[in-house]
């Protein structure tokens, strides 16, 4: 049976996945797990009526909150790390030409 290793480098036999690619996936499970424990309440409440429902909106607006702020900083520091990549990627490029220009 032949496995398949076309996504593997040849000396490296470890996958890894691509750098950041848990915090889009944590805010989405913080995001999940709120509405999940929001459901749960409401099932399981001791109080009813009027008093769960603004109990329920007042901790659905601090979540939300909470989640637009742990947006927010993920949006800043995923900004602040492309703007390094690409300085990163433009100093190699530069780096290439001026060993190009040198070759010829």
């Amino acid at each position: 049976m032949a496995t398949d290793t076309s996504g593997l480098d040849e000396g490296n036999e470890q996958e890894h996945p691509p750098e950041g690619s848990g915090l889009g996936g944590f805010a989405v499970g913080v995001i999940f797990g709120a509405f999940l424990g929001a459901g749960i309440a409401l099932l399981f409440a001791p109080e009813r009526g009027e008093k769960t429902r603004r109990r329920l909106r007042h901790r659905l607006r601090s979540i939300r909150e909470e989640a637009g702020d742990q947006l927010e900083r993920a949006g800043k520091r995923t900004g602040r790390d492309l703007l390094r990549r690409r300085r990163r990627l433009e100093a190699g490029l530069e780096r290439a030409a001026a060993r190009a220009r040198d070759a010829f």
